[in-house]
Formats: structure tokens, sequence, C-alpha cells
């Protein structure tokens, strides 16, 4: 029982299943996380490196699940599978959903850090116009919706995989 050279097994198990809980936890969890911060400002100062650290942890873990699922698909090239297809084409477009919302939460922490430097600036001088405190409301929306939509893709491609699976099992 040893491990694969190649990674794509570990105790002669595919890693795909593996890397894909990786990937079904850490980017809703994100997401989850990055609206919560959104929401209530107060909260990024003090959960922002957490919350960069899931990200970058959910984010990478997409081209790991993507290559592990490659590989497992070679293994079972001769199968004419539609259900299988469907899975690896969902699979292959959950990349730039994760890279979005990844890069909108950092722009949400950067327009963020600059909101609450002018919130401060601001009540020293009442002067201060509120241009990073609009910029960050705007960038709140949008990391919002990147996490929806990373989610969403990452539950339809979780299902199709579990339907796959699943007929091949009940039908073998």
């Amino acid at each position: 029982m040893a491990l694969a050279s190649d990674l794509s097994t570990v105790f002669g198990l595919p890693t795909h299943p593996l890397l894909v809980h990786a990937v079904v936890v850490l980017l809703p969890l994100a997401a989850a996380s990055a609206a919560a911060l959104a929401v209530v400002p107060r909260w990024r100062r003090r959960y922002a490196v957490p919350l960069l650290g899931v990200t970058l942890a959910g984010v990478g873990s997409v081209p790991l699940a993507q290559w592990s699922g490659g590989r497992l698909h070679e293994r079972f090239a001769d199968s004419d599978d539609q259900l299988i297809r469907r899975h690896v084409e969902l699979g292959n477009d959950l990349l730039p959903f994760a890279l979005g919302f990844g890069l909108s939460v950092v722009a949400l922490l950067v327009a963020g850090r600059l909101a609450d430097r002018e919130r401060a600036a601001a009540a020293d001088d009442g002067n201060v116009p509120p241009t990073w405190r609009r910029i960050a409301a705007v960038v709140a929306v949008l990391v919002i919706g990147a996490g929806v939509a990373a989610t969403v893709q990452t539950v339809r491609i979780g299902h199709s995989g579990s339907t796959a699976v699943w007929h091949w099992v009940t039908e073998g």
C-alpha cells in the first residue's frame, strides 16, 4: 500500500473524490464567509486573513480536482457514458467561476481596507468624499454574486458527478 508516483491514486484509490471534497467544502465556505464580510464591514479587519486563506485553498483546489478528474477519465476512456461526459464538461467550466470569485474577494479586501481608512479620515475631517466606501459597496455586491455563481456551479458539477457514479453503480 504505497502512494502512486503520479499522485492520481492514493493507496490504490483515485484522488479525484478526495480533491473534489476540498472544492465542495472550501468554495461555498469561502463564498458564505465573503458574503458575511461584504455585509458586515467591521468583520473585515478581524477575518480578512482567514477568508483569504480559505478562498485561496478553495480556488487552488479546483485545478487539482480537474487534473485528477482528467486522469480518472483517462482510465475509462472507452466509456461513452453521456452522464460522465456531462460531468467532465461542467467540471472543465469551474475554474473561471472560481478565479472570478477569488479576484472579487481580493478586491473586496483591498477596497474595504481603503474604505476603512477613508472612513477614519472622514471622522477627522468631514470633507473627505466617500469614493472608496462607494467602491467597496459595489465590490461587496460583486463578491456576493461571484460567490453565488461559483457555489451554484460547484453544486451542478457535484450533482452531475454523483448522478454519473450512482448510475454506474446501479446500472453497472
